[in-house]
């Protein structure tokens, strides 16, 4: 009879595991190293998540924050402006989630062909989209293609933090920054 499930135990591991791949990167994950820094073993890995990419997709899901909430009480352009630069700072000052970065290596794993991890990103991606939309259908009811501007703000955004993680070259990302949400939304007359 299989060993019922500690659940405290899984969460301690899940916790575990963002923090081995924010430090040592998703490319060499092997589920013997991991085992060893989260003081258990492979097979007890097995035990509770099945697979290695079930294992980081459910570490990367109890990260996830509530991204409609983030959206909610935003009620004028000036005030998702204002929480989108915000947005970029955190990011870019080391107060980001270590789950960002590892979420970062896990879009990029997605790209690959017939990747565990491409049903997960498409998701984490529709669930940004659908609330920037929600966003600036609300703030402007008569933005042409909210959709449209949603995918190049969030996808815009993305790229401009992994740019900055890479190159550490804050002025001209942080212009960049600020030119992606001005012309994302613009003011309702500079259309």
């Amino acid at each position: 009879m299989p060993r019922p499930l500690d659940h405290a135990r899984r969460a301690q591991l899940l916790e575990g595991v963002i923090a081995y791949i924010a430090e040592r990167g998703l490319a060499e994950l092997s589920l013997r190293p991991l085992a060893e820094y989260l003081g258990t073993s492979s097979r007890m890995l097995i035990h509770y998540f099945g697979t290695k990419e079930a294992m980081l997709v459910a570490a990367l899901e109890t990260q996830r924050p509530d991204i409609p909430a983030l959206f909610s009480g935003i009620d004028s352009a000036e005030v998702l402006r204002e929480r989108l630069s915000a947005s970029f700072a955190i990011n870019t000052e080391g107060r980001f989630a270590p789950s960002l970065p590892v979420l970062f290596q896990v879009l990029g794993a997605a790209t690959v062909p017939h990747s565990p991890f491409k049903s997960y990103a498409t998701d984490a991606i529709q669930v940004l989209i659908t609330a920037m939309t929600a966003s600036l259908t609300r703030i402007d009811p008569t933005l042409p293609d909210p959709e449209a501007a949603a995918t190049l703000l969030i996808s815009g955004m993305r790229g401009l933090i992994q740019d900055w993680w890479i190159t550490a070259d804050t002025p001209r990302i942080h212009r960049a920054v600020t030119l992606l949400i001005a012309q994302a939304i613009p003011p309702k007359g500079n259309r």
